[in-house]
């Protein structure tokens, strides 16, 4: 029988096998090579473009002891329910990669619960990561409500929102907030608040067991303000009246508490009232960012943080200050 590839496989499919036999099975390029019919080389670029195409999600299971006392210090320092600290992927890198995974096998571990429970879902990178690495699994047990509006300035909608795609991978009931993100008047956003579809999600919302949110920062790389929810001189005014940082759209300042502005009467979504009962889990990490977790978390915004080994080294030392 002859070990050459089908015809009809595309070179997708061939770096996924490649990518199945190095990863999973262990097998060296070479044994790839045999059993696949195609040269030494050529399975080694199937192998590296499996990883580049983003077929590969590897998942660590030794626990990495430095990260295991960064959590510990954490959980202590800021009287946490739930930390997670990934390793971090050097400088330079993009810290969302490498907490993406750790929060996906947290968001997997509380959709497997078997008790139904109401899980709420904020917007942005990290969150969308993190449902990336997800695998599909049946979770209809339990119901998924958005924390945060979900269409953009321009009426499109808003391409970070996770609600739906989460919904896709684990098969359970869900409650977008088809609302925008931040309206044009407070009016107007009072006026989206008092339809009734849109009080019973918000009502679900504050009923949740357990809140998955971003943080976002306030300078000039803002997602707020790079995704044009907000203009420069928003932005501007904001600084001066001490704004550090954002969860789910509401803006908050160094102490962790909410700012009476003008954008915060405008949002379309449901604040995250600090010491609330229940897990709200900040995903999250990287210099810019720093500052705003660290308000979040000494304002009981968050009771837990999935973030990477540089950030929880900083957090720590910005708390000693």
């Amino acid at each position: 029988m002859s070990n050459l590839p089908d015809p009809e496989s595309t070179p997708l499919d061939e770096a996924a096998r490649a990518g199945w036999l190095y990863y999973v099975a262990g097998k060296t390029q070479d044994q790839i090579a045999r059993e696949m019919g195609i040269s030494r080389q050529r399975a080694q670029r199937l192998v590296s473009r499996a990883v580049a195409e983003r077929l590969i999600h590897v998942r660590l299971d030794h626990p990495v002891s430095a990260c295991l006392e960064l959590e510990q210090d954490l959980r202590h320092r800021f009287s946490l329910q739930c930390c997670r600290v990934a390793p971090s992927l050097g400088p330079g890198a993009d810290p969302v990669r490498a907490i993406a995974p750790v929060a996906a096998t947290e968001m997997e571990r509380v959709l497997r619960t078997p008790e139904p429970l109401v899980i709420a879902l904020g917007t942005g990178r990290a969150l969308r990561a993190m449902v990336e690495e997800l695998p599909s699994l049946s979770a209809e047990q339990h119901r998924l409500v958005s924390l945060i509006g979900n269409i953009a300035p321009d009426g499109s909608a808003s391409f970070f929102d996770v609600i739906m795609r989460i919904a896709d991978k684990v098969h359970a009931p869900h409650f977008p907030r088809p609302v925008p993100v931040i309206s044009v008047t407070a009016q107007e956003a009072a006026l989206f608040q008092s339809l009734g579809p849109i009080r019973r999600v918000t009502e679900l919302a504050r009923t949740a067991d357990v809140c998955f949110v971003g943080v976002g920062q306030m300078g000039d790389d803002a997602p707020l303000l790079v995704d044009g929810f907000m203009s420069r001189a928003e932005q501007a005014e904001l600084h001066r009246t001490g704004a550090i940082g954002e969860v789910v759209g509401n803006i908050f300042d160094a102490s962790g508490q909410y700012i009476d502005s003008g954008i915060n009467q405008r949002i379309g979504g449901v604040r995250i009232e600090p010491g609330r009962p229940g897990q709200v889990i900040g995903i999250a990490g990287g210099r810019p960012k720093v500052e705003a977790i660290h308000a979040a978390l000494r304002g009981r915004i968050l009771n837990g943080l999935i973030t990477d080994e540089d950030s929880a080294k900083a957090l720590l030392s910005a708390s000693r200050r």
